[in-house]
C-alpha cells in the first residue's frame, strides 16, 4: 500500500518526551508494561486520532522501544497515518473478533503480548476506564497465566496535567473558537426558536472554528437545559421552543486538534428578578477568589477554600467539586481524570497546567452557570477564553 508521511499534531521530541515521562511512571509504580486504553493517552502518546474506540484497542509501552498501536485491523491504516510509529509496531487483529461471543481481541493481544517478551511482566491495565470491560480483561488474565497485573488507571492523565508550548497554543485557539460559539448563542436565541435549531448553530460554530483555524467534534455535546430541567446538570437538549422569563444554561467546549476549552453561560430571556442578579454576583464574586488563589505553588484545595468562602458569604454552597484538568480529550468525557477542585486535592499548581473552573448553581427551579477554563502561568493564571462573566439577558 502506498502510503505517505504521518499527520503529526507534535514533533517527534515531544512524543519521545512522553514517552519518557510515561516509563519514569510506570518505573516507579512497578509496572514492566503497560497497556493504554482510554483514547486521549492512546493519542497522547502516539498521536493516534480516529473514531474507533467503540472496540478493543489499545497502545502497549513495554520497557524499552517504541509503544506499539493495537486494535482492529481495518482502523490500523489510520494508526499508520496519524502516529509516528513503523509499521511493525502497528498490530491489526481480524474482524472475526469484533461483536464475537465465541472470541475476544484480548486472545490476540496476549499473543502479541508474548511474541514481544513481556508474557511473565507486571501488566498495569486501565482498571477504571470506559474503553475497557470487564470481559477483556477476564480473557486477557486467562491467556496470560504468568503475567501479574496491577490498576495503573491515571498513570498517563497525571504525565498529561502540565502541558507544552504546543498544547497551550492549541488550546488558546480552543478558546477563541468557543467565544465564536457563545456570540452565535446571543446572536440567535430567541424566544420561540426551537432549542435543535440554536444547538445546530452552536455545532456550526464550532465545527467552522475561526478564519485561521478549523474546529473539531467536541467530547461532550452541548448541554443546554432551560427552566425546572437546568435544576440538573447534565441534560441535553430537546425540539421545544424557548419561552419567555426563562434561563438557559450552555455547557460547551471549543476544540481543536483535540484540545478542549468548555465555557458555561447562562442567558436569560426576559428581565431576570432578583434572585438571578443575586446569584449572578455570587458567583463572579467567588470566581475572582478562585481565581486570585490560582497560581504557583498554591493548590487544588488552595483555590476552592478560596472559592467556597465567598460563595459561602453569599448565602449559597456548592456540593460537587468545582473543577478538573482539561486538555486532549475523547467522548464521552472532556476532562482529563487528573486533578479535582475540591477539599482534599492537595496537588499543587504549577505554570503550564490547565483546568475547567466550574462554578454553577443548581437550585430548586432553576440553574446558573458561569465558568472558565484557566492556564496556570508563571505568577497567576490566565482564563483561555474571553466571553464576558456575567449572566447574559435578551428582552
Amino acid at each position: 500500500m502506498l502510503m505517505s508521511e504521518p499527520t503529526l499534531h507534535f514533533t517527534r521530541a515531544e512524543y519521545a518526551d512522553r514517552l519518557a515521562s510515561t516509563r519514569s511512571a510506570m518505573d516507579a509504580a512497578g509496572f514492566d508494561v503497560v497497556m493504554v486504553t482510554d483514547p486521549s493517552n492512546m493519542a497522547w502518546l502516539t498521536g493516534y486520532d480516529g473514531w474507533s474506540f467503540y472496540t478493543p484497542q489499545c497502545v502497549l509501552v513495554g520497557p524499552d522501544g517504541g509503544p506499539i498501536w493495537f486494535g482492529r485491523y481495518m482502523d490500523s491504516i489510520g494508526a499508520l497515518r496519524t502516529t509516528y510509529l513503523p509499521a511493525d509496531d502497528v498490530v491489526g487483529y481480524p474482524d472475526h473478533f469484533v461483536m464475537s461471543t465465541e472470541r475476544h481481541s484480548s486472545e490476540a493481544l496476549a499473543a502479541l503480548i508474548v511474541e514481544r517478551g513481556w508474557g511473565h511482566s507486571r501488566v498495569g491495565v486501565e482498571m477504571d476506564g470506559y474503553y475497557y470491560s470487564p470481559r477483556a480483561h477476564a480473557v486477557l488474565v486467562e491467556h496470560l497465566p504468568d503475567a501479574t497485573f496491577g490498576d495503573s488507571t491515571g498513570l498517563v492523565n497525571w504525565q498529561r496535567s502540565v502541558k507544552s508550548p504546543t498544547e497551550i497554543d492549541y488550546m488558546r485557539i480552543a478558546g477563541a473558537i468557543v467565544e465564536k460559539m457563545h456570540a452565535r448563542i446571543l446572536e440567535r436565541m430567541e424566544v420561540g426558536m426551537r432549542k435543535n435549531d440554536l444547538i445546530a448553530e452552536i455545532y456550526h460554530a464550532g465545527i467552522s472554528g475561526t478564519s485561521e483555524h478549523g474546529g473539531d467534534y467536541p467530547a461532550i455535546v452541548p448541554l443546554a437545559p432551560t427552566g425546572l430541567d437546568a435544576t440538573a446538570a447534565h441534560l441535553t437538549w430537546d425540539d421545544r421552543p424557548f419561552e419567555p422569563d426563562t434561563g438557559t444554561f450552555f455547557e460547551i467546549a471549543g476544540v481543536h486538534k483535540r484540545y478542549h476549552v468548555p465555557l458555561c453561560r447562562t442567558v436569560h430571556l426576559g428581565e431576570p428578578d432578583r434572585k438571578w442578579r443575586h446569584a449572578e454576583a455570587a458567583l463572579v464574586a467567588s470566581i475572582d477568589a478562585g481565581m486570585a488563589a490560582a497560581r504557583p505553588g498554591n493548590t487544588c484545595e488552595d483555590l476552592h477554600r478560596a472559592f467556597i468562602t465567598e460563595l459561602r458569604s453569599h448565602g449559597y454552597d456548592k456540593e460537587s467539586r468545582a473543577g478538573y484538568g482539561i486538555g486532549l480529550s475523547y467522548p464521552p468525557d472532556w476532562g482529563e481524570r487528573n486533578i479535582s477542585i475540591r477539599p482534599g486535592d492537595t496537588t499543587e499548581f504549577v505554570p503550564g497546567m490547565t483546568f475547567h473552573f466550574m462554578p454553577a448553581l443548581w437550585q430548586e427551579d432553576w440553574g446558573l452557570e458561569i465558568t472558565e477554563s484557566l492556564l496556570i502561568t508563571d505568577d497567576g493564571c490566565e482564563a483561555l477564553a474571553d466571553v464576558p462573566r456575567q449572566l447574559f439577558v435578551k428582552v
